[in-house]
């Protein structure tokens, strides 16, 4: 699973010693809960059903996916599902077809996510072959399942504005720079990007430090 509350603060603690504006951002909003999914299919599955939709429609077709196919952590489930019963689920097409995608990279044993590579980036590039799966999603599957401690998804628009904030800056900083500004900030990044979603949640309590 994820980073765990000790390892989380642990990071930050060290992050705060690398950057003096996440101490003081630190001290305002105070440390983030842990981010913590199972790792697996079905882990991945819900980030597929997730995709664009609120996070209570994204379990109503949890749900119904269960009542329709079976068991939704059971890819085989969806191999065999037909196309009446994904619609029946609430899967539009396209999102039928990246959840049959995912199904078969396990079900035939190319995808092994108990095994994936030990290097972020061939990790990501593993995950990102399977259709429906980019690298954001891949990053956050990443870190929040298989707590890997260095993850940076600098492509994700909240932790752009909210480093931009903690860091004084006038406008977000674009995904480049997102990506130039974390290098200091190495091996934590993961501690980093929790903490950016967490402090975007402050809302208008996170004012700029």
């Amino acid at each position: 699973m994820g980073l765990s509350a000790e390892r989380l603060r642990a990071d930050l603690e060290a992050l705060a010693l690398i950057e003096p504006a996440f101490a003081r951002a630190l001290q305002h909003v105070g440390h983030p809960a842990p981010r913590l999914r199972e790792r697996g299919y079905a882990t991945l599955l819900r980030t597929i059903v997730g995709q664009q939709v609120s996070v209570a429609a994204a379990d109503s077709v949890w749900r119904k996916l269960a009542a329709t196919v079976g068991d939704p952590a059971d890819p085989h489930a969806v191999a065999a599902a037909s196309d009446e019963a994904m619609r029946a689920a609430g899967f539009s097409r396209q999102k039928t077809g990246y959840a049959r995608s995912l199904a078969a990279e396990v079900t035939s044993g190319r995808l092994d996510l108990d095994h994936l590579p030990a290097d972020d980036e061939e990790a990501i590039v593993a995950l990102t072959n399977i259709k429906g799966i980019g690298r954001w999603s891949a990053e956050v599957y990443l870190l929040f399942a298989e707590g890997r401690a260095d993850i940076w998804p600098a492509g994700d628009l909240a932790v752009q504005i909210e480093v931009g904030r903690i860091l004084g800056h006038d406008a977000r900083p674009t995904e480049r720079a997102t990506r130039a500004l974390a290098e200091p900030w190495r091996p934590h990044r993961g501690a980093a990007a929790i903490f950016t979603w967490h402090h975007y949640g402050a809302g208008a309590d996170a004012a700029p430090v």
